[in-house]
């Protein structure tokens, strides 16, 4: 099985970041990470969605480069890329981690 995309740090770009981040169960999937810093993909069915529309938000954000993918065995764990995200756009990510559910 081939590793999913992943954008190297020089080939993230905040368009494709703002798109990801424009619906609100990915922002709750980004809020979720920075709190726990690796989770898989499980975890998130309390979202309420199905699982394919769960791993389409997974891969949407991973291909945005908002979080990394670390598979082990058969388990896959995201996580936020803080520190790329962090170097390349300064506050974008605290800012959107920060905010209030009820403005979705």
């Amino acid at each position: 099985m081939r590793k999913p995309y992943q954008p190297p740090k020089s080939e993230i770009k905040l368009t494709p970041i703002l798109h990801a981040l424009s619906d609100p169960n990915r922002l709750r999937i980004v809020q979720c990470l920075a709190t726990r810093k690796e989770q898989t993909c499980s975890y998130y069915q309390k979202l309420n969605v199905s699982k394919s529309t769960l791993s389409h938000h997974i891969k949407v954000l991973r291909e945005a480069g908002i979080i990394k993918l670390r598979i082990e065995g058969t388990q896959h764990y995201y996580s936020l890329r803080l520190e790329d995200l962090e170097e390349l756009f300064p506050g974008l990510l605290p800012s959107i981690i920060n905010i209030d559910e009820q403005l979705f």
